[in-house]
Order: C-alpha cells, then structure tokens, then sequence
C-alpha cells in the first residue's frame, strides 16, 4: 500500500540505520551541509522526543503523532527502561527540502520518505510533512526507543514491532495493512517461516511479504499465547544484558509442539477474540 498517494513502493519509506555514519553525525556540519540547513521556525518536547521543524507545530499534528505516548506504551508492553537519551526529530515542509537535508547530511544514504539514524550515541528522526506523518513518525519512533535502551535488535523484530506500533493504539491488534492477507493464509493453515525471516541480514533484503511476516509474527508474539509472550520478554531481557539471545524460531521451537500451528491457530481464532472485544466495548 502506498501511503504516500504516488508511484513510491512501501519499501521506500523505511528508515535507514547507518552503520557507517557516525562521521557524518559528528558535532560540526561541513559547509555543504550547513548551506542546506533548514531554517527552524518551532521547536516542542514529546516525552524523549525534541522536535523541530521549518513550519509551526500545531497542537493537532503532534497530538496525533502521539510520541509521547508512544513511549509510555512500549515500556508497558515490552518492559524498556524509561528513555535516557534524547531523540531529535526534524521536521522540514516538503518532500524537496527533506531530500536536501538528508544529502548535505547523508550523502551516502539511500533516500527514504522517513529515515532513523543512531551514530555516537546521537539519534536523529528525519521526515516531512504529509498525510501519513504521524504513521510514519510512530514507526520511526519505535525504532528510535528501541535502540535506546536496547544494544542491539534482530532486524525481523526491529520491524515487526515498528510496523505494529504505527497505526494509532486502537487499530494495532487489528493490523489495517496486514491483517486480512495473514488471516487468508492461516485459513488455508500457511505460515511464513520464522527461520527464513531471522535470516534476513540487511534492510535491503526486507520485502513487503517480509514486513507482512514480521508483522505477524510480532503480533503472535504479543497476543498469542502466553508462552509466546514470556519468549519475547526473555529474548529482549538478553538483549539488555549483553547476551546472545538465540533464534526467536529456536526459542518457540522449546516452548511449543509446533510453533507453526500455534500461529495458524492464533490467526484462526483472532477474528472471534476481535468480535468478543468489540461487544464487550458496546456493552461497557
């Protein structure tokens, strides 16, 4: 789907984590880059987040944004540590002085409609206003707190709790972008395979199916049974610890008959746990 309204694939709007920037990132900009500097009209803090952008902040864009808010919901769910660093999003008008930016910054980097960069311990969010800007600041968003409190995240996982996280709160367990495609295949009892995900290397590797399977797998992981549950919190509890957290397919692999059709399973029955939600919300 392309949320964009144009021809740009959904790949395209994916952030970038340069492994290889942290020259760029360092203090000064050379001369080409402070010629293309922007010039910053206003400037907010959402939680973490310092926002600053080449047009005014109005209260409804960062209301709908809901950074701050997203943070408070990724300690609850998935136990991160309260936000130590500061976390700069720029936010320039239009699609034209977003790329210049990230040119004079980046020169290197392959241009995204909304991009993450962490080098040095500097974390930047750059995107540009459109419709979709608060969907694409969340996804960006998830992936900016996930990497400051946590050394490292599997690249599957990096984008399966990125694509869950970005729809508004109410619409994430139905999953508008992925949902119906991920309930057809488990009908017909098919389920992507975890092994082949987590040997994904390289954001370039990642393909739309790829992002509908982490996605899926992300949401079985949450809202799947609570022995799913306890293997994400584990493996991200190594993580914060410095240890090898194993293959995510070997962990349900210990804890599950057949991970595969616990998932099928999952998907089977998520649209009757839907309903039943839904009537309890009319009835309350």
């Amino acid at each position: 789907m392309n949320r964009s309204g144009g021809a740009e694939p959904r790949l395209d709007r994916r952030r970038w984590l340069a492994a290889g920037c942290a020259a760029t990132l360092t203090a000064g900009l050379g001369r080409e880059a402070a010629a293309s500097e922007p010039l910053w009209v206003d400037q907010r803090r959402l939680g973490p987040f310092v926002c600053r952008s080449t047009f005014p902040l109005g209260d409804r864009l960062l209301a709908q944004t809901d950074l701050a808010a997203l943070e408070l919901e990724l300690r609850r769910v998935l136990a991160l540590r309260p936000c130590a660093e500061q976390i700069e999003l720029l936010l320039v008008n239009d699609a034209h002085q977003h790329q210049r930016l990230i040119r004079s910054r980046h020169p290197d980097a392959p241009y995204r409609r909304a991009l993450f960069f962490k080098a040095n311990r500097r974390s930047v969010i750059y995107a540009y206003r459109h419709a979709d800007l608060a969907v694409d600041l969340r996804h960006e968003g998830t992936h900016a707190l996930l990497h400051a409190d946590l050394p490292m995240v599997p690249l599957w996982l990096d984008e399966g709790l990125a694509e869950y996280f970005e729809p508004p709160p109410a619409a994430r367990p139905y999953g508008p972008d992925h949902l119906p495609k991920v309930l057809d295949d488990a009908r017909r009892g098919v389920a992507p395979s975890l092994a082949e995900l987590e040997g994904r290397r390289d954001l370039g590797e990642m393909t739309p199916a790829d992002y509908r399977s982490a996605w899926a797998w992300t949401h079985f992981l949450l809202h799947g049974p609570a022995e799913a549950s306890q293997q994400l919190w584990a493996m991200l509890a190594s993580i914060r610890r410095w240890e090898p957290p194993g293959a995510m397919s070997d962990r349900l692999a210990a804890a599950f008959r057949s991970p595969t059709q616990s998932f099928v399973d999952h998907f089977r029955g998520w649209p009757d746990v839907l309903r039943a939600a839904s009537a309890r919300a009319k009835q309350g």
